[in-house]
């Protein structure tokens, strides 16, 4: 049996950035008194969220439930083609922290020929947890999210941020999927400052530097709104 793979509770601040474009966002990372650097280098990361035939999961998100969740597979690199190492993820909120519970995924083929059946075969093909598999077995993928993601950490290692563009939206069908409907947002720009719950005293000086708008903005529900609604 797979354990799942923990991140404690944080904080995310997020911020919907459209008057300045990335070079000029990530300038003002770079600038910051807190000494952000690069740890690793930039990559488009892609998800496939799952949610109930009753849109449990997006309806809680839009309500602002304080107890809510995401389910999404995640994977690096290529949107299409042969995904060898994709990894579950349950992405738990409780008011404004949240902490997420991660899990290998059975590799996949992602293409045309991806469909809920298939999906579902690879659940019961997994090695799962038996409580997990079982709550997946109510779920479909309804949505594929795909960006590209800059990463930065302070020099004390306490603060990080992430830079977020090119953010597309794929309507998920159930049987074949040729991708027709899809949404780019062309100008959005997505910071987010994460951090641990004890360090949210000092957060606002951090924060305080950026002249973002901080916003309620979450892919999934954007995503959801712009494909099938």
């Amino acid at each position: 049996m797979k354990k799942p793979k923990i991140r404690e509770y944080r904080y995310e601040r997020k911020f919907r950035v459209e008057d300045l474009d990335v070079a000029q966002v990530r300038m003002l990372v770079k600038r910051h008194p807190g000494i952000f650097y690069s740890p690793f280098p930039p990559r488009y990361i892609n998800n496939l969220y799952l949610d109930t035939p009753d849109m449990e999961n997006y309806h809680a998100n839009v309500s602002g439930v304080g107890e809510r969740q995401k389910a999404r597979i995640r994977w690096y690199g290529d949107l299409f083609g042969e995904i060898p190492k994709p990894v579950l993820e349950f992405k738990v909120k409780d008011g404004l922290v949240g902490a997420k519970y991660s899990y290998p995924f059975p590799a996949f083929s992602f293409d045309s020929e991806f469909s809920q059946n298939g999906f579902q075969k690879l659940i019961a093909k997994s090695d799962l947890p038996d409580v997990v598999r079982w709550q997946l077995r109510g779920m479909s993928v309804v949505l594929c999210n795909r960006y590209y993601r800059w990463y930065y950490l302070t020099k004390d290692q306490k603060y990080r941020v992430t830079v977020d563009k090119e953010m597309r939206y794929y309507h998920i069908r159930q049987t074949a999927n040729h991708f027709r409907y899809q949404f780019l947002d062309p100008k959005a720009i997505v910071v987010e400052l994460k951090y641990a719950r004890d360090l949210d005293p000092y957060a606002d000086k951090v924060a305080g530097f950026f002249p973002f708008m901080l916003t309620r903005n979450s892919k999934y529900i954007t995503g959801i709104e712009q494909v099938y609604l």
